[in-house]
């Protein structure tokens, strides 16, 4: 009978008012404030050498952290393209760790994106078509949204080579969430709002959010068709979902349903880890880089007009 009264005395204490979150806003909601960083060496989709895996071993995961470690120095020989092309160094990349998984997407259980709809590849294909390597570029609205440098990343924002991090800021109604890269800000409406009407197109969606015990909740809609995230229509319907686990650490998921891309919905979770402060992002060589494309693009028009005349 002892036993029993210590063994229910722990289920009261686990399940009680001690198991509570601890992390709180003033006003009460779960806190999830500060400095984040989604960056890691896991890839999205399960390397085919990992097929029926869910976990690195220890000596892989090793393996790959040592490959990924910042300060490495594998420069390639001074001059050459290779050495160009791999930014001289990896002193500056902020590529993270492995979080020993071999795969983000954990839904389908095999760790990769679903089949595409016949709708789908017609979309990837159309696509691949029609992106502009060597002009002709008539004006800005003929180079993508990155060489532009309006929108690098969608919605939900996977983690790259650096940049990857997010500022967060709560008020009572309101979440809103910092990327670093080009600095958009989502600020998602906690009210219980409506979407907006079908017709209104953004570029990182429509946000509106809600709490689950201590989870926040995003559902997006209404997305631009210009920044499609891994090939989706701009129908794609987005749940984002954060969970505070730690006082430096977020259980950050996403699952995306598009019909019109996907055969199924596929869903993927992503460590945020404590991250330091944000700066300025500036994108100020591509803003030179547009200019000069264009009036390269320009002088070019002109040389083939004066080839004309001489014929």
């Amino acid at each position: 009978m002892k036993a029993l009264r210590t063994l229910i005395g722990v289920v009261i204490l686990i399940s009680g008012p001690a198991a509570a979150q601890k992390w709180r806003t003033p006003w009460g909601d779960p806190d999830l404030q500060g400095s984040w960083s989604n960056a890691t060496t896991t890839p999205l989709e399960r390397p085919a050498k990992y097929a029926g895996r869910e976990f690195l071993t220890s000596e892989e995961r090793a393996a790959a952290d040592k490959v990924t470690a910042l300060g490495r120095d594998d420069r390639a020989p001074r001059g050459t393209a290779e050495d160009v092309a791999g930014a001289y160094n990896t002193f500056w990349w902020e590529r993270g760790w492995s979080d020993g998984r071999t795969s983000l997407i954990y839904d389908p259980p095999d760790g990769r994106k679903p089949d595409l709809t016949p709708e789908g590849q017609k979309r990837r294909a159309a696509r691949n078509e029609s992106v502009r390597t060597d002009g002709p570029y008539y004006g800005p609205e003929d180079l993508d949204l990155y060489t532009r440098c309006i929108v690098r990343s969608p919605v939900p924002r996977l983690p790259s080579g650096y940049d990857n991090n997010f500022e967060i800021v709560q008020t009572p109604g309101f979440v809103a969430i910092v990327q670093e890269m080009i600095h958009e800000t989502r600020i998602i409406p906690m009210d219980a709002r409506p979407h907006l009407d079908s017709g209104v197109r953004q570029w990182l969606g429509d946000s509106r959010g809600h709490w689950e015990g201590d989870t926040l909740v995003v559902e997006t809609t209404n997305f631009n068709e210009r920044t499609s995230f891994e090939g989706a229509s701009m129908n794609m319907h987005l749940v984002e979902r954060w969970t505070r686990v730690a006082d430096d650490r977020i259980d950050y998921r996403f699952t995306v349903s598009d019909p019109e891309t996907w055969v199924k919905p596929w869903s993927a979770t992503i460590p945020w880890s404590k991250g330091g402060t944000l700066y300025e992002y500036a994108c100020h060589e591509d803003n030179l880089g547009l200019y000069g494309i264009l009036a390269g693009a320009r002088a070019d028009e002109r040389k083939a007009a004066a080839r004309k005349g001489q014929e």
